[in-house]
């Protein structure tokens, strides 16, 4: 198990002020990654991402995010993005480093919104095991508004 940090891409902010993210309605998905892959504050959609992993017990395009949610913390006005922790049970995965999390629900991957890149200081690799990501407690992206 291993904790992920992450932000919030830079162009979310767009994509939600365009109404291309809705937390309420939208599924969300976590894709993992490579260490391959190299964030860009130019990145939007998912058709940008490369480096994703493969292996038994990982579906492309990644897991659904259960419980994923949004809340405002009043006295330090941070916005947080959550969610639960995600595992790929008897998977067998090598080399996942780096996940982004987006918006699954559009049709392409030219339309589908990139939310949060996470970074993990290890990289994980599973043999007919279980491949566990703790978000940091902090939630999986933050940011200070007001």
């Amino acid at each position: 198990m291993a904790i992920f940090t992450g932000k919030f891409y830079p162009l979310f902010f767009k994509s939600l002020l365009n109404k291309e993210v809705d937390f309420d309605t939208d599924v969300i998905k976590l894709m993992l990654l490579d260490n391959s892959y190299t964030f860009s504050n130019a990145h939007q959609y998912k058709s940008s991402i490369s480096g994703e992993v493969t292996g038994t017990g990982y579906t492309a395009g990644g897991q659904i995010l259960t419980g994923a949610a949004v809340s405002f913390d009043s006295p330090t006005n941070v916005i947080k993005m959550d969610a639960n922790d995600p595992a790929w049970p008897g998977s067998t995965i090598t080399g996942a480093r780096k996940a982004v999390a987006y918006n699954s629900t559009p049709g392409t991957d030219a339309a589908r919104p990139l939310i949060a890149y996470l970074e993990s200081d290890t990289t994980l690799s599973t043999t007919s095991g279980q491949l566990s990501i703790t978000f940091d407690a902090a939630g999986i992206a933050t940011i200070a508004v007001a």
